[in-house]
């Protein structure tokens, strides 16, 4: 199972360690987007692969709302941008994958601040049992934080999924509440809108869960429990 982890050097990054595919590997769809069964992964609840169509529809928005125990977080997909993950994340909703689930990990460094979510087993190394190819944004500005120019702004709303690897999404994904700065390796499928921007600077106000290790950490567990309880998509 993978393992989505932060390293912390002179700036900072989203870099995750993957299991490799294994050589009998079952193949993927046969459309476009060539959803992979990753049976080395086994899904951490039961979902079907997505239809995979000869044309994936990559025009339009759908929107989409969390519902948390902490409050709504509307949220608007752009096809255009990444027809192959708005199709698999639309798929997982209405299978409930991310129904009844909690967002695992609030990171609060000054140039990384996001809420991550999109795993059922709560654990950060659980997906949906399949795997798709990256859809990596163009043209996002530099991070003003990072003098090498490497790293690019992950404005405050970015909806954007989280992976293992090059072309490795499956069903996390992360929300940005704060501006951030990281390479341009993350698919962005869509915007929080301002509704869901008030629940999640609710959840970063809470705080992260104190350990034994770091009674005042910057990564970890919401001290806020934020469950999606339902996501609702409006047709």
């Amino acid at each position: 199972m993978r393992s989505l982890t932060l390293v912390v050097a002179t700036t900072i990054a989203l870099v995750a360690v993957a299991t490799p595919a294994s050589a009998h590997e079952p193949g993927p769809t046969t459309g476009p987007c060539q959803y992979t069964p990753t049976p080395d992964e086994p899904a951490a609840r039961p979902v079907p692969l997505p239809h995979d169509p000869r044309r994936t529809p990559d025009r339009g928005t759908v929107r989409v709302v969390l519902r948390t125990n902490l409050g709504q977080i509307p949220l608007v997909l752009d096809r255009a941008a990444a027809p192959c993950t708005v199709q698999s994340f639309l798929h997982l909703a209405r299978h409930r994958f991310y129904d009844r689930t909690i967002c695992h990990r609030l990171t609060a460094y000054p140039t990384l601040k996001v809420l991550q979510c999109g795993d059922p087993s709560g654990t950060g190394e659980g997906g949906p049992g399949y795997r798709y190819r990256d859809e990596l944004p163009a043209g996002l500005p530099p991070a003003p934080t990072d003098p090498t120019g490497e790293r690019r702004l992950y404005a405050r709303g970015v909806l954007a999924m989280a992976n293992a690897g090059p072309d490795t999404n499956g069903s996390q994904f992360f929300l940005v509440y704060g501006d951030s700065a990281l390479r341009p390796n993350y698919s962005i499928f869509g915007q929080v809108t301002t509704p869901g921007l008030t629940t999640l600077d609710k959840v970063a106000a809470g705080g992260i869960e104190p350990t034994t290790d770091d009674p005042a950490p910057v990564d970890g567990t919401p001290a806020l429990r934020t469950e999606i309880r339902k996501v609702r998509v409006d047709h």
